[in-house]
């Protein structure tokens, strides 16, 4: 599938033995590590899906990296299956012999042919290293490796809030990123035959005004927060 990056852009290669390092050199301007952000996330994707009364078992961390969010998958999620996707070899070399089980598999892009089967898809700060033009081929082949009425999880960085922009500019692999508004998300996903159930706004305060965090959920609409997630579901 040539319209989409992820089959051989190698260029996170270079961070793989030191990704966490990196990413911690712009996330410590919030006082939290990559864990509180990555647990958040997942916890959050929990409610919202126990809202719908849905538990999946199989899921695909596309664009998954050293694998890190692996754990949150079958701790909090309870995923059966998890298989992760990227596009750098020594990413997943790692990923595999780090988190890699029987219900956690990694491997490269052009290894795994969508079958319309999956459960859930799940991607964090991906779409922002796509180039435009080959998102809707991403976006397409995600909407090819779920099931008919199957679930994807959408995050990406809000360019609205400074903060995020301050953190990606420390972060050496996010400094050139390409980032995209919920509504460039949104008409994305709606375009790629998915129907958007809701839309949220996380991580609004920083640890030193962690105090504040428990209106979080209450202001989620809003688009204050450093990330959203689009919840969407395939059209059946």
């Amino acid at each position: 599938m040539k319209d989409s990056p992820l089959l051989e852009d190698s260029s996170f290669d270079e961070f793989a033995l030191d990704y966490d390092g990196a990413l911690e050199q712009g996330l410590s301007a919030s006082g939290e590590s990559r864990e509180y952000f990555c647990r958040g996330r997942i916890s959050w994707l929990q409610k919202c899906l126990t809202r719908l009364a849905v538990r999946p078992k199989t899921a695909l961390d596309f664009g998954c990296g050293t694998g890190s969010a692996a754990r949150y998958f079958l701790d909090i999620l309870e995923i059966e299956s998890l298989l992760g996707i990227d596009s750098s070899l020594k990413s997943l070399e790692r990923a595999q012999a780090e988190y890699g089980s029987e219900q956690v598999k990694f491997m490269p892009m052009n290894r795994y042919a969508p079958a319309q089967k999956l459960d859930l898809a799940f991607c964090n700060g991906v779409f922002h290293h796509i180039p435009p033009e080959s998102r809707a081929g991403a976006v397409a082949w995600i909407h090819r490796s779920l099931r008919p009425g199957g679930f994807f999880a959408f995050w990406e960085n809000n360019p609205w809030n400074p903060g995020t922009r301050y953190v990606m500019s420390r972060i050496p692999f996010d400094r050139d990123a390409i980032t995209l508004s919920v509504f460039e998300a949104r008409r994305l996903l709606l375009a790629g035959g998915f129907d958007i159930l809701r839309i949220n706004f996380l991580f609004v305060f920083p640890r030193v005004l962690k105090g504040l965090r428990f209106i979080e959920p209450f202001v989620s609409k809003l688009p204050f927060g450093a990330q959203y997630q689009i919840l969407c579901r395939k059209a059946s």
